[in-house]
């Protein structure tokens, strides 16, 4: 069997070209993320995950999203083929109302959207967001974020992740160890985040250690000065040793946020082999480029010690979909989509 390679890729577009059935089939990723420009009708996503899992010759290769809703769904709008989901936030706003009836949206919701992915062929979502957001941090979370309280989003999160697993879609918890504060967006620019370690040990931490015990979280290329003041949590070795596998006590995959994201410098080489040296698994490369795809699949190598084995154990934690109440978790839907 063909080593598996340390990386995650996207693609170019609705169908995989000749180029990209070529290198998928030499690089072997561990896996595919899809984008917008991915996305047409759910038969043709069946068959780009079906042609991406034909090249790396794994029935079981994960096809990630990103499916949030609201302003980050891949899924949706301007296409009918699939249901308007909203953000968090809008879990929160129902929490505040009826604890109850907030946490019974997030979980059926999250399993009405996973049995849009599961038909299409993607396994893992990389929801739920437990980012902290604070009052003068950047809109890049935002209503993204399920509530500013902590414990409603430790429930929320819980719960909206259990209806994905219930529909044997994997959840990815992001962006450890916290994107609440930063006042950039980590698309464009690297955000700076001076708070104190006890502020970020109070407020930041507490989700992510809530949800220690997930499958797979996705890092922040956010630059916490108490912590390092050298590099992002994604490039820090100090902050994925001390604190997301130490405090935090996370034991699943860690994987990057995408390196092709501004925040982060050099070429991407460089990138690569600074993540995985600082102690990601795998690194996220998501934009379809295949000169970069080259450049970061050469630099990953393979998965291997016990990266390999916790893309094994994530692995091994897909259910199958569970039976639902269709009929009461469309009723929910529509009680937290904005008019």
């Amino acid at each position: 069997m063909t080593p598996v390679g340390a990386f995650i890729s996207g693609c170019s577009g609705p169908v995989l070209s000749p180029a990209e059935r070529d290198f998928f089939a030499r690089a072997n990723p561990w896996g595919l993320i899809l984008f917008k420009r991915n996305c047409e009708t759910p038969d043709q996503l069946k068959a780009l995950t079906g042609a991406f899992r034909a090249a790396v010759g794994r029935r079981n290769a994960p096809v990630f999203i990103d499916q949030e809703g609201g302003r980050v769904q891949r899924l949706g709008p301007p296409s009918n083929a699939w249901r308007r989901y909203p953000a968090a936030r809008a879990y929160g706003e129902a929490f505040n109302a009826s604890a109850l009836q907030g946490l019974r949206a997030a979980r059926n919701v999250g399993r009405l959207m996973a049995e849009d992915l599961v038909a299409a062929g993607i396994t893992a979502n990389c929801v739920p967001v437990l980012d902290v957001p604070q009052p003068d941090a950047h809109e890049i979370v935002g209503n993204r974020a399920y509530s500013d309280r902590i414990e409603a989003i430790m429930a929320l999160a819980r719960a909206h992740a259990a209806g994905f697993a219930d529909g044997g879609v994997l959840p990815v918890v992001k962006h450890i160890p916290g994107h609440g504060r930063a006042r950039a967006d980590s698309h464009l620019e690297l955000p700076v985040v001076d708070a104190s370690r006890a502020e970020l040990e109070a407020f930041d931490f507490p989700p992510f250690a809530a949800m220690a015990d997930a499958p797979m979280a996705m890092t922040a290329h956010v630059v916490y000065t108490a912590l390092d003041k050298t590099a992002p949590a994604t490039l820090s070795k100090k902050v994925i040793s001390s604190v997301i596998r130490g405090q935090i006590g996370f034991r699943g995959l860690l994987m990057t946020d995408d390196l092709s994201m501004k925040a982060l410098s050099g070429s991407y080489a460089e990138k690569t082999q600074r993540a995985l040296a600082a102690g990601c698994d795998v690194v996220l490369h998501c934009n379809g480029d295949m000169a970069q795809m080259e450049e970061v699949a050469a630099a990953a190598g393979v998965l291997k010690g016990k990266s390999l084995a916790r893309a094994k154990e994530a692995l091994k934690a897909a259910r199958k979909p569970q039976p639902f109440d269709r009929k009461q978790a469309l009723k929910d839907l529509a009680a937290v989509l904005p008019a």
